[in-house]
């Protein structure tokens, strides 16, 4: 299931891959090696558990889900009356050898035991060894003294625990939750406090059409496989619990962690196809051989081999079906790269749209080496890579401060975005228009958030996003629109010239195929900005900064 699957096989694709496709496997090999350690006891399993987790460390940051579901597991067997010396010998080798392994990666650092992220794993380590003490000293004192030593201990733990703890938080030597960390808890977070994570696509709340899409039936048997786990509840049983769980509320919260419940999506619906089968299969009387004398129903159950084989063709169906549509929706989804579009005529033919590379080639040949283009961060990485030149904001969206500074820009009059590009020292700007075709996605339906972002920081206060809505708070681009949107520097490159344009039979010039709307200003010239290029289709536009006039002549 896992191999087709289109909520992981959509990182890699034909032989491309981002790095989740491998820390994908890692996390499962880091989840498969934890098991063993579980069942086992064995500090080899848990040794290489921890060198699993190692490789899981170096390939991506979203480790941190895995090290905080792992001490959950922990804690979960501690409460349950579960907690073992395999538990002990297994989460002590991974946490201590995995947490020393992983601060050998420059990115993470000494994050491991000063980030409130890992704290859980470290204070579930200290519960361990506090157990362990507890169960020595059971063993060597009666149980009244045992009693009244446990009781001392725990509240004097839990004192210590929270002195020392609020102490070095206090101090800055653990340092707090991240926004996104927040926003995982809190999916009403970022959108309130951090624009820059709210305006990802990626972090957007997952609609049941985006499961029933990457998942499909899977969505179904997910409930049954956690039924058939909790009807045998063992160690690893938990641990599955656990891991399908916490990663359908975190899906839900985030699209694209739907890359995380991918896999256990498919471990789950695996224990319920096979368990289903195992119960209804041998329930099938179709190979036994008929005698005269007619077998004795059972009353309590008259049709067992009827309903055995509905259930065996529902389940065989269910896998059918699965394998289409996993195949359809990688082949129409997922296998076309994203810089080049595609849509279909009125006669049923194909048309392409290359304005991307189109746009990126022009840059790479007819730029200098050392000019810096300006553009929203959606297309950083893209013209890093195709066009070869020097980006202020890529999608690196950590720098909130800098993506901010662009997003003013953008937001601003053509005098006050000028100050700002100057200052950034910027030759080009290129914007993404997709009035004249109609994609959907361009920097016109993204612009409310360059207005957030901008509007975020200390420079930026003077951005108010209301300004840009009509009085009876509408976004417009035409004729009723606000004036200060109708003249900020992002809606002045997307229509420069476009007032002269026809787009549609019956339409008026200057018709927007996106906005469905004739545009409210379209006789305007750009004075601190020259046209550079504009792409076939008109998707993408690049602008070339005027320099400053001579004064001295």
């Amino acid at each position: 299931m896992i191999a087709i699957v289109p909520g992981y096989i959509s990182r890699s694709v034909a032989g491309s891959y981002d790095n989740e496709g491998i820390a994908i496997f890692c996390m499962l090999l880091t989840y498969y090696m934890w098991v063993k350690a579980v069942k086992t006891g064995s500090l080899f399993w848990a040794t290489l558990c921890a060198l699993a987790y190692f490789y899981m460390v170096s390939s991506w940051g979203g480790y941190v889900f895995l090290i905080n579901l792992i001490p959950m597991h922990v804690l979960a067997l501690m409460i349950t009356g579960r907690f073992s010396h395999r538990i002990y010998i297994a989460y002590s080798t991974v946490y201590t050898l995995g947490t020393i392994l992983s601060m050998q990666i420059s990115f993470v650092g000494f994050q491991p035991v000063q980030s409130s992220e890992h704290m859980a794993a470290f204070g579930v380590f200290g519960l361990c060894q506090i157990h362990a003490f507890v169960d020595y000293i059971r063993s060597k004192l009666s149980q009244q003294q045992f009693e009244f030593l446990f009781k001392t201990m725990v509240l004097l733990t839990a004192v210590v625990a929270a002195v020392v703890g609020g102490a070095l938080t206090a101090l800055g030597k653990i340092s707090p939750w991240t926004g996104r960390f927040y926003s995982l808890l809190d999916p009403s977070y970022a959108k309130n406090n951090i624009p820059i994570i709210a305006s990802v696509s990626e972090h957007q709340p997952t609609t049941w059409s985006s499961f029933y899409f990457d998942l499909q039936l899977l969505v179904f048997m997910f409930p049954v496989g956690l039924y058939f786990c909790f009807v045998k509840l063992t160690d690893q049983n938990i641990f599955i619990i656990l891991y399908g769980v916490t990663s359908i509320y975190f899906a839900g919260v985030m699209v694209r962690l739907m890359l995380v419940l991918a896999p256990v999506m498919c471990i789950l619906s695996g224990i319920a196809v096979s368990s289903l089968l195992s119960i209804y299969m041998r329930n099938l009387e179709l190979f036994e051989p008929r005698t005269k004398k007619a077998k004795k129903m059972d009353p309590n159950y008259p049709v067992k081999s009827e309903l055995a084989g509905v259930i065996v063709l529902m389940v065989t169906a269910f896998l059918i079906t699965y394998t289409f549509h996993c195949t359809w929706v990688t082949s129409e989804a997922y296998s076309s790269p994203s810089i080049v579009l595609a849509a279909s005529q009125p006669d049923g033919s194909r048309i392409i749209f290359d304005d991307f590379r189109e746009a990126y080639y022009w840059l790479r040949q007819n730029t200098p080496e050392d000019a810096k283009v300006m553009s929203w961060w959606d297309y950083g990485y893209q013209i890093t890579a195709m066009a070869n030149r020097t980006i202020l904001v890529d999608n690196n969206t950590w720098n909130n401060t800098h993506i901010s500074r662009v997003g003013q820009a953008m937001s601003s009059p053509e005098d006050h975005a000028y100050e700002i590009m100057r200052e950034l020292d910027v030759s080009y700007v290129l914007v993404i228009f997709g009035g004249l075709t109609g994609y959907a996605s361009d920097d016109i339906n993204k612009f409310l958030w360059m207005v957030r972002i901008g509007g975020s920081t200390e420079k930026g206060e003077h951005i108010k996003e209301e300004d840009y809505f009509t009085p009876q708070g509408e976004f417009r681009v035409d004729q009723e629109g606000s004036p200060v949107l109708l003249n900020c520097l992002m809606y002045k490159m997307c229509y420069y010239r476009f007032g002269q344009v026809y787009t549609e039979q019956g339409k008026p010039s200057g018709y927007d195929r996106v906005r469905n709307a004739e545009i409210g200003n379209k006789d305007f010239e750009l004075d601190v900005l020259e046209e550079a290029y504009t792409t076939e289709h008109w998707i993408v536009r690049i602008y070339k900064v005027k320099d400053l006039e001579n004064r001295g002549i």
